[in-house]
């Protein structure tokens, strides 16, 4: 059980799906880039957001879903910031 209200977990869950949904937008019209830190970082939070909406109403192959996008978004960042380390870059490319 949650201290949080199942309304207010629907609201971050809702939110999670909004960032999927501008995330993937943005990829597609070219705003965003799939090689940039901060493509891995809103797909980190989408995730965050809908997993954690799912302590109103859990379900396993959603869960299991969410918990990879997690998983491999910080890979995916690791490697990214890794790289910019190596290459001396002052930042991780964000867009």
């Amino acid at each position: 059980m949650t201290l949080l209200p199942a309304g207010l977990l629907n609201m971050i869950g809702v939110f999670g799906f909004s960032l999927y949904v501008m995330n993937y937008s943005l990829l597609t019209l070219h705003k965003l880039t799939s090689h940039s830190a901060l493509y891995f970082a809103i797909n980190l939070l989408a995730a965050l957001c809908v997993l954690i909406s799912m302590l109103a109403s859990f379900n396993l192959a959603s869960a299991l879903i969410q918990s990879f996008w997690i998983v491999i978004s910080l890979i995916a960042i690791g490697v990214r910031l890794r790289r910019t380390v190596e290459q001396g870059e002052p930042q991780a490319e964000l867009v």
